[in-house]
């Protein structure tokens, strides 16, 4: 096989740099805007349950193909995060992850908004400690927190992108759940809120880890935080916190959904390849990524897809035509 690789390699080089250059305008150009009636369509049909997800707190759906779509699913509370939740969120990431077949994913709630955060009448059961020994107690609380903490650093762990599409409000513990995630949409109705303040705590399970590596704004991060006021969406465009925002909910998803089959059609390879080190990169120095990253490439650029992309331009095919295998 590799004997093989380097006689296509050695007979493709010289045509690829020519290819690519006069290919790289007329793939800059496939967007959102072209994948949208596709998508549209895929999302109107009525979504085929991913049968090994059941769950009671969200829904799991397999949405188009190579892209899910988990569903914060408690719109009468609000899509609050209750003990299921912090369980459930796990074990679906979990199978995410190792779901050869799934490439995306969407995350979004039902109902009239994304999340109210944390369900605070479940939390008062949650912190009832055992016993009246502050030391016991205190080991109680902690493993608590870090199992809170897990439930949103599995999907940062997720090797496949996570798509977070937020409409209405995104509170408290919302706001740690999408700054785990990879992209981030929001409808013109979203505001963002890190509420902890008012409720005598500071955020404990990764908005303070994780928004100011977001934004990239101490200041802001920091009166937010303080203060607990609201940021509306075309703040949260204008600091970084979202990248796209739409007029409503179903011009949302619609977009969202375009994202993820416009990523599922890439190399499997090469996209979670490039989420796991650029989450690598951002907890690490710049020579410690480079390293990382020549030693992650120094077996992935094995690849066949590397063959079967370069060939599909040299032909000036549609990128989108190349089948890869599953990963």
């Amino acid at each position: 096989m590799a004997a093989e690789m380097r006689a296509v390699s050695s007979k493709l080089q010289g045509l690829l740099m020519q290819q690519l250059r006069g290919s790289g305008q007329q793939y800059a150009g496939v967007g959102l805007r072209a994948l949208s009636s596709s998508a549209q369509g895929a999302f109107q049909t009525a979504p085929e349950e991913f049968s090994v997800h059941n769950y009671e707190s969200i829904q799991v759906t397999s949405a188009q193909k190579h892209v899910l779509h988990v569903q914060l699913n408690r719109p009468e509370k609000r899509n609050a995060m209750n003990k299921a939740f912090w369980r459930e969120l796990v074990e679906c990431f979990q199978k995410i992850s190792e779901d050869s077949d799934c490439r995306a994913v969407v995350l979004s709630g039902a109902g009239k908004m994304f999340s109210s955060g944390i369900d605070v009448v479940d939390m008062a059961h949650l912190l009832q400690t055992p016993g009246d020994d502050a030391a016991r107690m205190a080991w109680h609380l902690r493993d608590l927190i870090g199992k809170f903490q897990k439930t949103f650093t599995v999907i940062e762990k997720c090797p496949k992108p996570v798509i977070a599409a937020i409409h209405g409000g995104c509170i408290g513990g919302a706001v740690d759940l999408i700054t785990a995630c990879d992209i981030r949409y929001c409808a013109q109705d979203a505001f963002f809120q890190v509420k902890e303040v008012d409720l005598g705590l500071a955020a404990d399970v990764g908005t303070l880890q994780r928004l100011p590596k977001v934004i990239g704004n101490r200041s802001l991060v920091n009166e937010l935080t303080f203060t607990a006021r609201k940021m509306m969406a075309d703040e949260a465009l204008d600091s970084g916190l979202v990248s796209r925002v739409f007029p409503d909910k179903e011009h949302l998803l619609n977009a969202a959904f375009a994202l993820a089959a416009e990523i599922s059609s890439k190399s499997p390879v090469a996209v979670q390849g490039s989420k796991i080190n650029l989450v690598y990169s951002r907890d690490h120095s710049v020579d410690e990524s480079l390293d990382y990253m020549a030693t992650w490439n120094m077996s992935m650029l094995q690849t066949q897809d590397i063959i079967k992309s370069v060939q599909a331009a040299m032909e000036k095919r549609d990128p989108k035509s190349v089948t890869f295998s599953k990963l």
